[in-house]
């Protein structure tokens, strides 16, 4: 790798929180299908603890939906007292109905039912906060647009909350993206400083989502960073490119994030302290903006698969 000058390890997410650009998703700190609490309640306390305490890591993205709460409740457990410059984000408007329902390639409940009634948002804040145990929310994301819900109603009860102090930054999310037109729409209601999307060297749909959050400076929070596996097995189009700078392919597709936009922040998951530590170092890998084209053309060039889970129940169990 020819160093260049690095991209800011971190981001001033609504023009006042600093966070470090590589946090921590917490959402595989759950039960099977990310319900329920962890099989390993002790292993999930040390692994939040080693993100915070060893790694430096002070932005974790979780949901009300991962449990449903008891991914909450195992972040205060491992955290509270929480250190200062700790943004914790969480999220609200995604019903579950069991642990099958997010298993894309399993029979029964959808996979994806948003609900933005105002009713239930502002419900679902006030349990967040009391899961959380935190008085202010440091950034709260509607989780999934309702499209029988106007957004405008969505968000307006959610800028209450935030008047109110419950809420000190918005942000919105959905399934496989927000769009621009969405977030277009939803900035008419509210101040969005952050958005959740489908995005990795893989599936790189949403760059223009990305260039439009990039030139606005809205955070832009990918979720499935590392692709649906094909990125970071040791046959992935990444394993040569990687063992060249000698880093692991999912270092390689980290760092290759990193330096696409300034805006990215990105939430790998892991249940494991070493893959977490792994994980970790790609926000030491220089790349130059030649060698960020090559990796994505390489990717290109291997065809690696991708999937994006769609809103008919039929098609996505398909």
């Amino acid at each position: 790798m020819t160093p260049n000058q690095h991209t800011s390890d971190r981001f001033r997410l609504g023009g006042d929180l600093w966070v470090n650009r590589l946090g921590y998703g917490a959402m595989h700190l759950t039960g099977y299908g990310m319900w329920g609490p962890p099989a390993d309640k002790r292993n999930a306390i040390q692994v939040l603890r080693h993100a915070v305490h060893e790694l430096g890591i002070n932005f974790i993205d979780t949901a009300d939906s991962y449990g449903p709460g008891d991914n909450e409740e195992i972040i205060r457990k491992a955290l509270h007292p929480y250190p200062d410059d700790l943004v914790i984000c969480t999220k609200g408007g995604m019903l579950r109905s069991g642990k099958l329902d997010w298993i894309h390639d399993a029979p029964g409940a959808p996979y994806i039912e948003p609900l933005g009634d105002p009713r239930y948002l502002r419900q679902q804040v006030e349990l967040s906060l009391r899961r959380l145990r935190v008085d202010c929310i440091a950034l709260y994301q509607l989780h999934s647009i309702d499209p029988k819900v106007p957004l405008a109603d969505t968000l307006g009860e959610l800028v209450r909350l935030q008047e109110q102090g419950k809420i000190r930054h918005l942000g919105l999310s959905n399934q496989p993206g927000v769009s621009i037109a969405q977030l277009k729409e939803a900035q008419e209601t509210a101040r969005i400083v952050a958005i959740e999307n489908l995005y990795n060297l893989a599936d790189r749909a949403d760059d223009d989502v990305l260039t439009y959050a990039t030139e606005n400076h809205i955070a832009f929070i990918p979720w499935f960073p590392l692709g649906h596996g094909g990125l970071v097995g040791p046959d992935s189009a990444l394993a040569p490119i990687a063992a060249q700078w000698k880093i692991t392919p999912s270092q390689l597709a980290l760092a290759w994030l990193l330096h696409r936009s300034e805006a990215i922040l990105l939430i790998p998951g892991t249940t494991s302290v070493t893959h977490l530590t792994e994980n970790a170092g790609a926000s030491r890998v220089l790349l130059n903006p030649a060698e960020v084209r090559a990796i994505a053309e390489a990717v290109d060039r291997a065809g690696l698969p991708s999937w994006r889970p769609v809103r008919d129940a039929q098609v996505a169990r398909a």
